[in-house]
C-alpha cells in the first residue's frame, strides 16, 4: 500500500511539472504541436497575414518574448482582425514556443 501511495504522489508530482503553463489548452507529455483558434469576428474577408515573434519557455522558469495580438496585427499591417490562432510546440515540458497569428485587412 506504501509503494502505491508513493507511486500515485511521483506520479502527481511529474504531471504537474512536465506540463507547462505556456501550452494551452492541449498539451502531450511528450510532444505537442499544436494551431489552436483563440478568436474569430464577423469580418469575413480576410487579405493580410501577420505573425507574432515566436514566445520561447524552458522548464516554466524562463519565458521570452511577444506573442501579443497588437504585434502580429502590426507586423502584418492589419487593422481589422478577421482571426486570431495560437500555435504552440513543446518538447518534453523542456522548452516550449508559441506564436501568435491574426488574419484581417
Amino acid at each position: 500500500m506504501k509503494k502505491i501511495l508513493t507511486s500515485a504522489i511521483i506520479l502527481g508530482v511529474s504531471a504537474t511539472l512536465f506540463t507547462g503553463c505556456a501550452v494551452r489548452p492541449t498539451a502531450g507529455a511528450l510532444y505537442t504541436n499544436v494551431k489552436v483558434p483563440v478568436t474569430a469576428t464577423s469580418n469575413a474577408k480576410s487579405t493580410k497575414v501577420g505573425v507574432s515573434e515566436e514566445c520561447v519557455s524552458i522548464l516554466g522558469i524562463v519565458a521570452t518574448g511577444d506573442c501579443s495580438v497588437a504585434n502580429a496585427k502590426k507586423n502584418g499591417g492589419i487593422s481589422e482582425v478577421s482571426s486570431v490562432d495560437y500555435k504552440v510546440k513543446n518538447i518534453l515540458g523542456i522548452i516550449s514556443k508559441g506564436k501568435t497569428v491574426v488574419t484581417g485587412k
